[in-house]
């Protein structure tokens, strides 16, 4: 790896950034490894396809090495399910130099990256008081639900329970 103060812009972003937007670069250098390594074994490039594939494996194992299972084991459980299928197909990847075991990771780090940059947005837009979801503490909507506004005072809310 570079320097860390090789690409100013970089440690500044790094520095600068929110823990959800840190989270989205490590989903973006995992994809960016990964494909990059994709890359050079069609080109029979395998030392570049071995450190390629290790640099992305080992950005999934910092990410399911950062679950905070204090906060929700269950989901962190299977958010490390997830990775852990990444990392193995990563090391398949490396081991038998197939490029459909890259296509597969691939393929579920973009839907992640996705998921992840929707939930960054939402954090963005609740802490700019600009989303009309947000739960307020203390207010009648209840942890892990979301109510409906009520179009009278009659009609009872509807809720989505997020718990399974």
């Amino acid at each position: 790896m570079s320097a860390p103060d090789s690409n100013p812009y970089l440690r500044d972003a790094v520095l600068t950034a929110t823990p959800e937007q840190l989270h989205l670069m490590l989903y973006d250098g995992a994809i960016r490894n990964a494909t990059q390594a994709r890359e050079a074994i069609l080109r029979k490039d395998y030392e570049t396809s071995y450190e390629k594939l290790t640099r992305a494996q080992h950005i999934l194992l910092e990410m399911q090495n950062g679950l905070n299972r204090d906060v929700n084991r269950e989901l962190c459980d299977r958010v490390a399910a997830i990775y852990g299928f990444l990392y193995h197909k990563l090391v398949d990847a490396n081991v038998h130099r197939r490029v459909e075991d890259i296509d597969d990771a691939l393929k579920v780090l973009r839907i992640e990256r996705e998921t992840w940059q929707i939930l960054v947005d939402k954090v963005n837009r609740i802490r700019q008081g600009t989303d009309p979801d947000e739960y307020e503490p203390g207010g009648r909507d209840e942890p892990g639900l979301r109510t409906t506004p009520d179009s009278s005072a009659d009609s009872a809310p509807v809720t989505f329970s997020a718990q399974g």
